[in-house]
């Protein structure tokens, strides 16, 4: 068995069992306040620098697809251990790690050792959407922080820019997650901007061409030819669609006029399995927020069920390695 599939496949079943213990109103009485905290976070966060709405959602995607949602993508790297945060789908591209440290404070200001990093991921990563004029929904909560994090699980695992409809589909299925999942939790990129990095293979030798790629829309590839020139700093950022501070619908619409951003974006559109998908999203925005908010609820359900904690700094693991031990989505402790 491949080991992704292997994996996948030990994931899925452990999220079956720790997917039962996680509830919404996790925190009701250990921390009552733990909600309107981060949602107070987030929002004080947003008016600095609106793209953090963004880039907070992104570290749910980039933290429950390796290995379960356990607030691996926060651990910095060690002496004896090589973390997520410099793997190829994240290094120069996820960001405000700053905005979690926030929230972790003023949790650990109002409940000491209660509130786990995974499940600020969780909590942010709503509360972005929202903010950002998305919808809102029920986030189950009682996730315990990991004890390590994986390099090489992250390269593993994560697809890159260049991935197409197909593959992310299969890649979904491993983890339980529909074709429905799959374009409406695409939608994430209604906010936020991506980097020039990625778009560079479609803009001059889509498969080994030589040539753009033929299904992006002419107006636009002009626009992109003038912000990522050949040759050019690849960090320089772009509008992942033309609403890139309001979480809506208009990433489909892009999408349908051939305006996606990457070639994962724009493939949902061309493969035929997802493009009903698309063009119901782009057609019935109501119908694109609910079905993304079951997807996230979804995804936040991945569990690995290995051992965890309750980190007091989300970019570290406890130096008492046993305080605060349980198994991933119980509440347990072990002294």
């Amino acid at each position: 068995m491949h080991p992704l599939a292997a994996l996948a496949f030990c994931l899925c079943t452990a999220a079956m069992a720790a997917a039962a213990d996680l509830r919404p109103g996790y925190y009701a009485d250990s921390c009552p306040q733990a909600e309107f905290i981060v949602r107070d976070v987030m929002r004080k966060a947003s008016f600095r620098d609106p793209r953090s709405q963004a880039s907070v959602m992104r570290l749910q995607f980039h933290d429950c697809f390796v290995n379960g949602c356990d607030g691996s993508v926060l651990l910095d790297d060690t002496p004896t251990m090589m973390g997520e945060k410099l793997s190829l789908s994240n290094i120069n591209s996820l960001r405000s790690f700053e905005v979690v440290d926030e929230v972790k404070e003023a949790l650990e200001a109002a409940c000491p050792e209660v509130v786990s990093c995974a499940d600020i991921i969780i909590m942010a990563s709503r509360d972005a959407v929202a903010l950002s004029g998305g919808p809102e929904w029920e986030v189950k909560l009682g996730r315990k922080d990991s004890l390590t994090a994986s390099y090489e699980d992250s390269n593993e695992i994560m697809p890159s820019p260049r991935s197409n409809a197909s593959y992310l589909v299969d890649l979904f299925s491993k983890y339980n997650l529909s074709i429905q999942d799959l374009v409406s939790l695409s939608g994430s990129h209604s906010i936020g901007k991506g980097r020039c990095f990625s778009v560079m293979f479609r803009l001059y030798n889509q498969s080994g061409s030589g040539k753009p790629d033929p299904a992006m829309e002419l107006k636009y590839r002009e626009k992109l030819d003038k912000i990522c020139p050949l040759g050019g700093d690849e960090n320089v950022t772009v509008a992942l669609d033309a609403t890139p501070e309001v979480f809506d619908n208009q990433y489909f619409k892009d999408l349908v006029s051939g305006r996606g951003f990457l070639n994962s974006d724009e493939t949902l559109y061309t493969f035929p399995k997802t493009r009903p998908f698309v063009e119901t999203y782009r057609d019935d925005q109501q119908k694109f927020y609910k079905d993304f908010a079951q997807g996230m609820i979804r995804l936040g359900d991945l569990q690995s069920g290995r051992p965890g904690e309750i980190r007091r700094n989300c970019r570290l693991v406890n130096a008492n390695k046993h305080s605060f031990i349980g198994y991933g989505g119980k509440n347990m402790e072990v002294s």
